[in-house]
């Protein structure tokens, strides 16, 4: 059975398309991009997939082939902010965000069915959100751009579901090209697709998921923004950006507060860190990006402290074990890491991460690698 046999059979009619949007994973640049910072992720082969049908009468018929219960039924002019909803939220909130910017989305029939893990680090509510916002641009004639699409999916997460995410994660599902990565500015959304053939070099990036689900909701990934911005008010700056590498250490010392002091360390490293990357990799010395990914995960761990035991675990392991370089990945508190390795270690290596954790006492992580693949499409 099809996506577009399960419409049928749940709504009794066939969808009017199919659409896909990938889930994604950062090689380096956290936390940076709402602080108009830089990123680097590439999409993944993994992908959210949706079968739609435009309505005209106000109803937004939502369902999960992934989760658990039926059809949720909603009216387009009754959706509210923070109204709770679970997975449907995120459809909900693109079809909201779509009509708050003026669009005359009237309703549709969706059905969904993902491959993305969920709670992984790994953007499966952006994959939801872009597949969803794709679809209705496509169906109602919008004329929205891959970027416009992208800062309404961040909206609808952002005003709707009532997390503060940056744009990253839904730019990477909707512009990521295959076999490249995306050199993205968060400040303007300019971007550059950057070849990234690691088979062809002998390497592979490997994704190591912890099991240990996350949730950006919490609290803690707020806490960390709502920082972030006090460091800017503090540095008389719009957002860390615009303090550079250079100026990092006259910055840090007009700081007081060693909570923020921290946070805006991580930012601006990092920043210069995916700067860094890119000009190795345009150099073509892809193995000199392992040690940054490594000095990247320290930042992570010690100056915004969001990482987990399980996930020093997977870069200690990975690292003594012959890799390149790794850390985590994404928002953090648990989801998913990145090793960079050379191709002949890369079943040693992940039997070294395997070990570590059974010895440990954590349950097994699954690992794959991390194939750079296409963005959001119609199928």
């Amino acid at each position: 059975m099809t996506v577009a046999d399960d419409f049928e059979a749940l709504y009794g009619a066939a969808p009017d398309g199919v659409w896909a949007a990938p889930g994604r994973v950062n090689l380096i640049g956290e936390y940076t991009d709402f602080n108009d910072g830089f990123v680097l992720p590439l999409a993944l082969p993994h992908t959210t997939v949706a079968a739609v049908s435009r309505r005209d009468d106000g109803v937004l018929r939502l369902h999960s082939a992934d989760a658990d219960g039926g059809i949720v039924q909603l009216d387009t002019d009754a959706l509210e902010p923070l109204s709770g909803g679970g997975w449907a939220a995120y459809p909900a909130g693109v079809v909201w965000a779509l009509r708050e910017a003026g669009h005359p989305v009237t309703g549709a029939d969706v059905h969904l069915a993902s491959t993305v893990p969920t709670g992984a680090g790994l953007s499966s509510s952006a994959a939801l959100e872009v597949v969803t916002a794709l679809a209705l641009n496509d169906l109602f004639g919008l004329g929205l751009s891959r970027a416009g699409l992208a800062r309404l999916a961040q909206r609808a997460e952002n005003a709707f579901v009532g997390v503060p995410c940056g744009v990253m994660d839904q730019m990477a599902s909707a512009c990521a090209e295959e076999g490249h990565a995306l050199h993205l500015d968060t400040r303007d959304l300019s971007y550059r697709q950057v070849p990234f053939d690691l088979a062809r070099e002998g390497l592979r990036l490997l994704v190591v998921d912890t099991r240990v689900k996350h949730a950006l909701g919490d609290g803690a990934y707020a806490e960390r923004r709502a920082g972030c911005e006090a460091g800017a008010r503090a540095l008389g700056v719009r957002t860390l950006r615009e303090v550079s590498a250079a100026h990092l250490p006259e910055a840090l010392g007009r700081l007081s507060d060693e909570t923020i002091l921290r946070y805006v360390r991580h930012v601006v490293s990092d920043n210069a860190r995916v700067e860094r990357t890119i000009a190795l990799l345009d150099a073509g010395d892809t193995r000199a990006v392992g040690p940054v990914l490594t000095e990247g995960h320290a930042s992570l761990r010690d100056d915004l402290r969001v990482s987990c035991p399980e996930l020093d675990l997977v870069v200690e392991a990975a690292d003594a074990a012959g890799a390149l370089g790794a850390r985590m990945t994404g928002g953090g508190f648990g989801g998913s890491a990145v090793v960079l390795v050379d191709t002949e270690r890369a079943e040693a290596v992940s039997a070294a991460v395997g070990k570590a954790f059974a010895e440990a006492g954590y349950a097994a992580p699954g690992i794959f690698p991390a194939v750079p693949a296409a963005g959001a499409r119609r199928l």
